[in-house]
């Protein structure tokens, strides 16, 4: 990573919408966060961005199967 923080880490997650709480998301973004930090080194917090996408159900599937709630939730 280069000081100017041209090159932020930057991390995705897709999850159900509606699954997860606000508590479930801030622990997810910083988790993410902090593994950036032990990879890149403590100049990386500032910089990582963690995007926690919400997918509509049945936006999105598996083995040629669209995904529910219901089946991710082992229903």
């Amino acid at each position: 990573m280069r000081e100017s923080g041209e090159n932020m880490p930057f991390a995705n997650l897709k999850v159900p919408e509606g699954l997860l709480s606000a508590e479930q998301k801030q622990e997810l973004v910083s988790r993410v966060t902090e593994l950036y930090v032990e990879t890149f080194g403590e100049r990386a917090r500032a910089n990582t961005m963690v995007l926690v996408d919400e997918v509509a159900e049945g936006g999105w599937g598996i083995g040629g199967q669209v995904l529910t709630r219901a089946v991710l939730q082992g229903g």
